[in-house]
């Protein structure tokens, strides 16, 4: 038996043609004034849904099997802007298809046809090596001077001190503490000072300097005051804030320079009350038998440090100073530190009658940067070892100075 079926009536198709043809007109006059594809595309985004809507549901199924949905198809079809760009359109498709798809399974799923080569690595050069520092010769003759004997000091740990004052003092007194300390308010925790700037050094052949008078410069590249500029730079690399006074109080006058560098010390402090250590860098000046000078020196690391001496004033002369035994016990602590990792660099403290302007701090010294027969470039070491020395004494809360067994 054959089962026909009912033709559709005649109303019901001509219905559907009026709507189609009306979405068609619809979709053209919607899209009629666009410039481009994307404006013309995003007109019908807003405006055409209903047409289009109707045209697919009139012809549904006829692209069913094409790369693109009837409706934009369709809609493609009937405006020449639209179709000039129907490449495009499929070129968009595959694209948004591929985004869209989900990233492979890490369990045993299958890799790429074609994985990209993973790019070559790219070889590190090897680090430089610092070239080792060498210093030239002055051709000054060297020693190493150290105690060998007790007799005619004071020992406290491995610091020998020399009393060349009319003052007494107590081993007992060296019993790890000291009355210097870093101040907890902001500003700059040392003072480095100058009384004798122009002290200089006798350097290498073809690095003199132009002397002011014997062994001595205003040129501040070749003075003690490019020993404080170096301690300076290590005392701030170690985080401790400086204020380094440049100023040559022994020149072009000599006589009152600790007067005049009394005055700038106390004005400093009056405007920087954080100032915990005065420093005043010096350089001495020795001589053998003969008036021959000579330097100064001590090995760390295969090069020659400058040695150094702290100077300890009193009130033996006759000018205030109550509390000297603390500078005392804070050289002494600080020497300590010293000889523990550099056993020669140190000469024994020199406690003297005279003040030195130490009164205006417990943590004031007066220290000489080797003498007169060494070189610049072994005052700058010891420099940096004296700084490094400062930082770990200060900022090391479990450190104790030099104590008597």
């Amino acid at each position: 038996m054959t089962i026909k079926r009912r033709p559709r009536p005649q109303w019901r198709r001509r219905i559907a043609a009026l709507l189609a043809a009306a979405a068609v007109i619809y979709i053209v006059a919607a899209t009629a004034s666009s410039a481009s594809f994307s404006a013309a595309w995003e007109t019908l985004g807003q405006q055409g849904a209903l047409a289009l809507t109707l045209l697919e549901s009139q012809l549904k199924g006829l692209w069913s099997g094409g790369p693109l949905p009837a409706r934009t198809a369709l809609a493609i079809g009937q405006s020449p802007l639209l179709l000039s760009s129907q490449d495009a359109v499929l070129e968009l498709r595959r694209t948004e298809e591929e985004d869209d798809s989900p990233a492979p399974s890490q369990d045993g799923a299958e890799p790429p046809a074609n994985p990209p080569e993973p790019a070559a690595p790219v070889p590190e050069e090897p680090a430089q090596a610092e070239p080792p520092l060498v210093f030239a010769d002055n051709g000054v003759q060297a020693r190493t001077l150290t105690p060998t004997s007790p007799d005619g000091y004071t020992v406290a740990g491995n610091v020998y001190i020399s009393n060349r004052s009319d003052q007494d003092f107590s081993e007992d007194i060296f019993d790890g503490t000291f009355a210097a300390a870093l101040s907890p308010e902001e500003g700059p925790k040392v003072l480095i000072v100058h009384t004798h700037g122009s002290e200089a050094y006798t350097m290498p052949p073809g690095e003199e300097y132009e002397a002011s008078s014997d062994c001595r410069t205003t040129d501040c590249a070749f003075n003690v005051v490019r020993v404080g500029d170096e301690l300076a730079k290590t005392l701030e690399d170690a985080g401790i804030g400086v204020l380094h006074d440049t100023t040559l109080y022994d020149y072009p006058e000599y006589s009152g320079a600790y007067g005049r560098s009394l005055a700038a010390a106390e004005e400093a402090i009056a405007r920087h009350p954080s100032i915990s250590l005065v420093l005043d860098i010096h350089r001495d000046a020795i001589s053998d038998a003969d008036g021959s000078p000579y330097k100064v020196v001590s090995s760390v690391a295969g090069l020659n440090a400058a040695q150094m001496s702290f100077i300890i004033g009193t009130d033996g002369g006759g000018l205030e100073h109550p509390d000297w035994q603390e500078n005392l016990k804070f050289a002494a602590a600080l020497q300590q530190q010293l000889l523990d990792d550099y056993p020669t660099l140190m000469r024994p403290i020199s406690v003297r009658n005279s003040r030195y302007n130490q009164h205006v701090s417990p943590g004031a010294l007066l220290v000489e940067m080797g003498a007169a027969g060494n070189s610049l470039d072994e005052a700058l070491l010891s420099a940096r070892l004296l700084g490094n020395a400062l930082a770990e004494t200060f900022l090391n809360p479990g450190l104790a100075g030099p104590a008597v067994e």
